[in-house]
């Protein structure tokens, strides 16, 4: 049923603002998508941030230890390359640094409206446009391009006794600017992709770490280093040598696909992953407490040569289960590998317990046909065709939407074929005199099938443990589960088939 108070749109005054299309967010899909507007002439854009600069997770996240866990080289757009990367896996202030780059070079600032938060978009029937209301006005747009990520609304556990902490208490995406936890007693809970970076980066700096451990997590050699300097010139001054090493580098990663998508190569890979796991841990009985029980890559396998080191100095105490409760003092939970359960004594609080991912931002805000929330479509379990449209919401088109996920390669390429596919619904829209598209629900529910039909027998589905890939039905609904070149062949073009178009002249049908 649609919602029972749908709300109207914002009424139009003349502090309503319009535009072609609105972008909201200025993260790697937001500025993507607007460099490529630009770069194909459709200058008649706005883009909504709600923070003082562009950067997405990479403003946000500014904990101790912050990177990237994919190789520098192809974390960058294929019409941006980057050739003098410090790192091969580079730093938190680099790539924000190339970010904001991108957003001068490709000429996207003026179009850019910061300190605009989105507080909802309503899709209206009569004009056949999105109203979108901000915290500093009204916009009204043709069509509506959602660039919020996956990582933007932190997961905080709802632990007892939080507001009696006498301490500080964060989430890692949230680290205070020129917070210096030196010399202080620090509880770090979740072993997460952030877990990994600042465990290590705060260890030989802190009084006391306490880590709680609800599940181990496989870790994996990362092999980081500093990039020489000849090598920025060399792929400077031979620009088919720096894409030929994006190629390589890219089916490389490709090729370890296999680990997530077939049991079979997973349990191959599995001991020679446990044997190095057990080289980095001196103490035996948390050697037994860090090495997993489920399988390879059913969660996030981290990378890092430095985690499972500082976990065994004299100063990190691993907490073998979950915090349970937090006390004025400190953090409690089970049974440790030292010792018997008790509050553990600490200054800071860090939640390093990840995201919302299966829940996208704004999703309760968007509201489409009858007025009804895109939240409430979706339920449990978040659906579009292609990852990109969701039939009832049209010329609504989400970047990095349900199923854009990947486990083993760069999401910028998934983000780039998304981007494309829009641009060809906007220019399909141009030429045929439409209005609006919307996918049909019929095609849709094919390419939901498909998805659903590849995850069985995957280790996300079928390893044994429950990871935020997978909603609270239990359906893969954040991973693509086959190669970045399928879905690139997929979902890069457009194909009007799919899609029902809703015309100038008549009052739109329901797609079927």
């Amino acid at each position: 049923m649609p919602s029972t108070n749908p709300p109207a749109p914002a009424t139009r005054d003349a502090d309503t603002a319009e535009a072609d299309v609105a972008i909201i967010g200025t993260g790697f899909a937001g500025l993507g998508a607007a460099i490529r507007l630009l770069q194909e002439g459709m200058t008649d854009i706005v883009v909504l941030e709600r923070a003082d600069e562009v950067g997405g997770v990479w403003r946000e996240n500014r904990y101790p230890g912050c990177a990237c866990d994919t190789a520098s080289h192809l974390y960058s757009f294929s019409f941006a390359p980057k050739a003098d990367w410090s790192r091969r896996f580079a730093g938190r202030d680099e790539i924000f640094a190339y970010l904001k780059q991108c957003a001068t070079q490709f000429g996207v600032r003026p179009h850019i409206r910061f300190g605009h938060a989105v507080r909802r978009a309503v899709w209206d029937e009569d004009d056949r446009r999105w109203h979108i209301e901000t915290s500093e006005g009204t916009y009204v747009a043709r069509a509506l391009i959602c660039g919020v990520g996956a990582h933007s609304q932190p997961l905080i556990p709802d632990l007892p006794g939080q507001e009696r902490f006498e301490g500080r208490a964060f989430h890692s995406s949230g680290w205070p600017e020129g917070f210096d936890p030196s010399g202080r007693r620090v509880a770090v809970v979740g072993t997460g992709a952030s877990a990994v970076q600042i465990v290590p980066a705060l260890q030989p700096h802190v009084e006391h770490l306490t880590l709680f451990q609800r599940t181990p997590a496989w870790v994996v050699p990362h092999g980081d280093r500093e990039i020489p300097p000849a090598v920025h010139e060399l792929f400077r001054r031979v620009p088919m040598l720096l894409r030929a090493w994006r190629f390589a580098l890219h089916h490389l990663r490709e090729a370890t696909g296999w680990l997530f998508w077939d049991r079979r190569v997973a349990r191959l890979v599995e001991p020679l992953v446990r044997y190095w796991m057990r080289s980095q841990i001196s103490d035996p009985d948390l050697r037994e407490t860090l090495i997993p029980d489920y399988a390879l890559g059913c969660k996030r396998i981290l990378h890092s040569d430095t985690y499972l080191p500082a976990l065994s100095e004299p100063n990190v105490t691993v907490v073998d289960g979950a915090a349970r409760e937090v006390h004025p003092e400190g953090v409690s939970g089970p049974e440790d590998v030292s010792g018997p359960a008790g509050p553990r004594d600490a200054d800071v609080i860090v939640y390093c317990t990840g995201f919302q991912s299966t829940k996208m931002p704004l999703s309760h805000s968007i509201y489409g046909r009858e007025g009804r929330a895109l939240a409430e479509t979706w339920g449990d379990s978040p659906r579009a065709h292609l990852g990109t449209t969701v039939a009832g919401y049209p010329n609504l088109f989400l970047l990095r939407g349900p199923n854009t996920g990947l486990g083993h390669n760069s999401i910028l390429p998934m983000i780039e074929a998304q981007i494309e596919h829009i641009l060809g619904a906007l220019r399909h829209m141009g030429d045929a005199g439409i209005a609006a598209v919307e996918p049909r629900a019929a095609a849709q529910a094919r390419f939901v099938r498909q998805v659903d039909r590849w995850s069985e027998g995957t280790v996300w589905t079928d390893g044994g443990c429950r990871s935020w890939y997978l909603d609270t039905t239990g359906r893969n609904a954040v991973l693509w589960p086959c190669s970045v070149a399928a879905f690139r062949r997929r979902v890069t073009d457009f194909d009007p088939s799919e899609y029902a178009m809703i015309r100038h002249t008549r009052r739109p049908a329901a797609a079927r």
